[in-house]
């Protein structure tokens, strides 16, 4: 049976928290595993694949997009994880959903094969629907910090089960509201090492994973940038007045279409051996330039459009504030970053 994207959409309108039909399609669908190796049960997809996946969903609904990329990006962490690690999280019979904090802001003292953590992250994109939380922290040693050779403190990555994290209710944000983008914070946690990673330690087989992690971020963030905006000219059009909509929709298109480029260049050279590290700065110059022309335009169509625009019960009302929250992520949030 075909996705009915226009019941869907209308399903996540104006949702503060996913009920629980919904998840239960999300993980029929499969969608939080869409980068996982089918051997743990995921759906194993192309890079290319995915992508697409990924600006229907936001062009559908923008919590659903963002919680599913940010969510399913971090389950693309199974990449890190040895055989062992990865089996005991995957094949397990419940269902298997990660997400946490990119910064690094806890302790992790190692303790024979045990690490003890404590802190408080910021920002889990899905908090009341995972599984398991992921998170980094700083490596310490009889409480002092520990350092790399080149001066640097050390930090680790971990995956904790939910149940040893306390979420902290503060997601108060004008859009994005079904993200429940909560902090949560946990308190000398023992974890087995087995559980800990190295971001940019590749274990699993497949070029899916040698991706460099900042390209595969920037690349799943901007189509959601895209997807909204789709969605946003779509409900614009339904406005009797609506200067400067044909420019935004081309340049969504166009966006699109450099984006898939850009997913196939970084396969092919995969295919070929070839190393992507010279193509970090390039590409996230490239989706940081896009997301800014995207968002100076919806700035310029959206005070045109008249006061029903300005109406919570209006879906481009919607979709113009999950936009602008979404455009606070730190990725593309800095100038010329």
């Amino acid at each position: 049976m075909s996705m009915n994207w226009q019941k869907l959409r209308a399903d996540c309108f104006q949702l503060e928290e996913f009920h629980l039909s919904l998840l239960e399609q999300i993980d029929k669908e499969n969608w939080w595993n869409i980068w996982v190796p089918k051997k743990f049960g995921g759906s194993e997809l192309s890079f290319l694949e995915g992508l697409k996946l990924l600006k229907k969903l936001s062009e559908t609904d923008g919590s659903l997009g963002w919680t599913v990329t940010l969510c399913s990006g971090a389950n693309f962490f199974v990449g890190n994880l040895n055989d062992t690690a990865a089996g005991q999280i995957f094949r397990s019979d419940s269902r298997v959903c990660l997400g946490g904090s990119g910064s690094v802001t806890g302790t992790a003292e190692q303790l024979g094969d045990d690490y003890i953590i404590s802190g408080k992250w910021k920002y889990a994109t899905g908090s009341c629907y995972l599984s398991h939380f992921t998170l980094n922290a700083h490596l310490v040693k009889n409480g002092d910090f520990v350092y790399d050779e080149n001066g640097e403190k050390q930090f680790r990555s971990f995956i904790l089960p939910k149940d040893q994290v306390r979420i902290v209710q503060d997601w108060k944000t004008m859009g994005l509201k079904a993200t429940v983008t909560n902090s949560f914070e946990v308190d000398a946690v023992k974890l087995h090492r087995n559980f800990s990673f190295k971001y940019d330690e590749v274990k699993q087989s497949g070029n899916l994973y040698q991706i460099p992690f900042s390209i595969f971020a920037d690349l799943t963030l901007w189509v959601n940038y895209i997807g909204m905006a789709c969605h946003f000219c779509e409900e614009a059009e339904r406005f009797s007045e609506n200067p400067g909509i044909e420019v935004l929709k081309v340049k969504s298109a166009e966006q699109f279409a450099q984006l898939l480029s850009i997913a196939e260049e970084v396969t092919a050279s995969l295919d070929s051996g070839k190393p992507l590290t010279a193509e970090i700065s390039p590409i996230h110059e490239a989706a940081a330039s896009a997301v800014r022309e995207l968002s100076e335009e919806l700035i310029a169509i959206f005070p045109k459009l008249g006061i029903r625009a300005a109406s919570y019960d209006q879906p481009i009302n919607q979709v113009f504030r999950d936009y602008f929250t979404a455009t606070q992520h730190h990725i593309f949030s800095k100038p010329n970053s």
